[in-house]
């Protein structure tokens, strides 16, 4: 029975590996579809904004409550995930508890699992009646409607599920030792499934077995089958939020390159003698689609965690305008995931479509580019480079600009101002001083 239980355990394992090493290939090619952008400067500096903003959660705690609910459950995820390195030597080996010579050191760090546990459990409970029963305005958004509510249930009741079987499954295991006539010694220290012991009293030895071996079993299952849901989830930020700060534009925001090409016209213009002739047109302006924007705003899009600060810190949206920086996220990373299906299928690369099909000229132009959705955002996305780019390419290729915007350039051109008269009247105003 051992040597089946090890035999099934392997098999899952290599499953839950061979699954989630597809998923992790498919979503570095879809990311890989961006343009090129080095990002390889001051290490120094990288390191430690990933230091303090994915390890520290520094943007987290802005706003308390969530910060705080939001440590519990980093923190159990990273920790309570030593004992499943345990749990996976015990089910490749046949052992039972292998990390118990440890012995003193041991004791403590499974009562610290079993409190940290307890706090995932409660906060993970918090956080569902935020979005249920408080109904926090920025998750009834109508970009959130239908999956992406879902998704969010789905990841907290998971959770809720995985730190309830891992306090019962130690429950019973004492339930077990209690009832053995033997001077076998119980490993480690139970501060928190104790309190539920005295549910065990009238069952029988076998009985408790079953359930240990079943939570735990239960356990490692959904431990397996969550990491092969995150892929597919926004909760794919748990990976990705390193990287992703690691690589944080380090310019101030609102800064962007001028085009080459651009500068090369202009200087055609007013000085012949500074521009190169022979420089090569551009291949297009802006952004039609996700293939224009670079890799690192592809790993933004798979990085958002849909929390929404971003949409609720933009004066646009609460002014009523429909620009959502979140939904520009989640439309990049939909348009990504369906070019990058449409790919792995054909040798076509185009689909006719573009990101335009998903982010509406309205929203775009609601933009102020005042950045306060970067400046919120607690894993360090920018909407607003996609949110620019997919302007420049409507301004640029389309000729598709407001009609204010179109006077204000015809008047430029013309006048040099954006007001529409003479540059000789312009000190006018003054003669009445």
């Amino acid at each position: 029975m051992q040597y089946l239980e090890q035999i099934l355990f392997v098999l899952a394992l290599g499953i839950a590996i061979y699954f989630f090493t597809k998923s992790v290939q498919r979503i570095r090619r879809n990311i890989l579809m961006g343009k090129d952008e080095d990002l390889s400067d001051n290490k120094k500096e990288r390191w430690r904004i990933m230091a303090r903003v994915a390890l520290g959660q520094s943007k987290m705690v802005v706003r308390p409550i969530a910060g705080i609910l939001h440590i519990i459950v980093y923190a159990g995820f990273i920790l309570i995930n030593i004992e499943v390195l345990e749990i996976i030597i015990d089910g490749v080996f046949g052992t039972h508890r292998a990390l118990s010579f440890l012995g003193p050191v041991y004791d403590i760090a499974i009562a610290f699992f079993e409190i940290l546990a307890l706090g995932v459990l409660l906060a993970c409970i918090f956080l569902l009646a935020r979005r249920w029963i408080l109904k926090l305005p920025r998750f009834q958004s109508a970009e959130m409607k239908g999956w992406p509510t879902k998704d969010a249930t789905y990841i907290l009741l998971i959770e809720i599920v995985l730190m309830a079987a891992l306090l019962t499954m130690n429950a019973a295991e004492q339930s077990m030792f209690a009832k053995l006539d033997t001077d076998a010694l119980l490993h480690g220290i139970f501060p928190v499934s104790a309190l539920i012991l005295p549910l065990f009293e009238g069952i029988s030895y076998e009985t408790a077995y079953f359930i240990e071996r079943l939570c735990w079993w239960l356990h490692i299952l959904g431990i397996l089958a969550f990491l092969n849901y995150v892929p597919y989830s926004k909760h794919l930020h748990i990976f990705l939020a390193f990287p992703n700060t690691y690589y944080s534009g380090l310019r101030p925001a609102g800064s962007f390159d001028n085009m080459p090409e651009v500068t090369n016209e202009v200087k055609m213009m007013l000085d012949p003698s500074s521009a190169d002739p022979n420089a090569p047109p551009p291949e297009k302006f802006g952004v039609n689609d996700v293939t224009d924007l670079s890799w690192k705003n592809l790993l933004d899009a798979y990085t958002c965690t849909e929390c929404g600060r971003c949409t609720s810190s933009c004066p646009a949206n609460i002014t009523g305008k429909k620009l959502s920086p979140r939904k520009v996220m989640m439309d990049t990373r939909d348009r990504m995931e369906e070019l990058g299906k449409h790919r792995a299928s054909t040798t076509e690369n185009d689909d006719g479509k573009s990101l335009h099909d998903y982010i509406s000229k309205e929203e775009l132009w609601a933009c102020t580019t005042c950045n306060a959705c970067v400046e919120a955002c607690p894993v360090n996305i920018n909407p607003v480079e996609i949110i620019y780019g997919m302007r420049q390419y409507l301004v640029m290729e389309k000729a598709d600009a407001p009609q204010e915007l179109n006077m204000m350039n015809t008047n430029i051109e013309n006048n040099q101002a954006p007001w529409q008269f003479s540059p000789t009247d312009r000190a006018n105003w003054t003669k009445e001083l």
